[in-house]
């Protein structure tokens, strides 16, 4: 892809101290490249001043466009609302935390083209602390096996996209975690490049151990949006038919120990389980045939689907 321009982006949540370094050097790497450029620095709710540096900064900084939060949204909404006022041909996020070494951004444009939309980092030599690593790696691992998507590290901060990929995304919540998921979904192609990562120089991470609860329902999320949003039969009637299956064959057991064993049933905790998963399974099929009603009758309007035509001419 020959690029004719660059956004970079970077969410910030109380990251004052690393902000001066962080946009020298993403001036750095924006004079080597020889393209124009802009920096797009989101305030995300911090209270630590980083509004007023900004602000202050951009008025000798022409290149330095901030976007003030005036409330914490989390890094989704930081970055989806950068997304729609990038002006670059290629958009680059990076944290602001001065880990994602922004030297690293060239690697990730080469790879930017007509095989890859989106080209996210692999933290692959990251300094963190054993728990964050483990745990980094389990969160991998299952989003690895439940999407089938093959790669080694979902969330990454550091990414580049064509600037249609990144503002076709639907962000909201903490579902940054899962761009490259969402994005495959919709027919973009995205590739993994290996990339250095520094220890943290300011202050302390920002995600805690809540981020793992969160990140559970978000996968959740991501699962129903983008294979069932468009069947929703299939979720809900797939589980329905499960439990409604296992409770069938609870009753069926029981009916043949009755009528053939002669023994009695009515005080077995058997009979109520079985009754209870046919019940269950019959409301959830229920509500999959309700929710593929609504979807039509509403018109719902789904992302569109990524498509190329190369035809030419009119038809004969």
């Amino acid at each position: 892809m020959k690029l004719s321009s660059i956004s970079f982006v970077a969410p910030a949540y109380n990251e004052r101290e690393s902000l001066p370094e962080l946009i020298a050097e993403l001036h750095d790497v924006g004079k080597t490249l020889g393209l124009p450029y802009e920096i797009i620095i989101v305030d995300d709710g911090s209270r630590d001043g980083t509004a007023n540096f900004l602000e202050t900064t951009a008025v000798a900084d022409a290149r330095l466009h901030p976007i003030i939060l005036h409330r914490n949204l989390g890094k989704a909404s930081a970055l989806a609302t950068a997304f729609q006022r990038a002006r670059g041909a290629a958009i680059v996020t990076l944290d602001a935390d001065l880990q994602n070494d922004p030297n690293e951004i060239p690697k990730l444009l080469e790879q930017l083209g007509p095989a890859a939309d989106i080209v996210s980092g692999w933290k692959f030599d990251r300094p963190d602390g054993l728990e964050k690593r483990a745990a980094s790696r389990l969160f991998n691992s299952v989003t690895r096996w439940v999407t089938g998507l093959p790669l080694h590290d979902f969330n990454s901060g550091i990414k580049a996209y064509t600037r249609e990929a990144a503002q076709r995304l639907e962000l909201s919540g903490e579902l940054h975690r899962y761009i490259p998921v969402l994005a495959d979904s919709l027919g973009y192609r995205i590739t993994e490049v290996q990339t250095h990562t520094r220890p943290r120089k300011y202050g302390e991470t920002k995600y805690k151990g809540k981020r793992y609860v969160r990140g559970f329902f978000d996968l959740l999320t991501v699962v129903f949006l983008t294979k069932y949003v468009r069947r929703p039969l299939h979720f809900f009637g797939g589980l329905g038919l499960t439990l409604g299956l296992v409770g069938g064959a609870m009753l069926v057991y029981l009916a043949v120990i009755r009528l053939f064993g002669g023994q009695p049933i009515g005080t077995r905790p058997l009979l109520t389980f079985g009754i209870f998963f046919v019940l269950v399974g019959l409301q959830l099929v229920m509500t999959g045939l309700l929710a593929e009603l609504l979807t039509r009758a509403v018109g719902q309007k789904f992302p569109p689907i990524r498509a190329e035509w190369n035809g030419h001419g009119d038809l004969a």
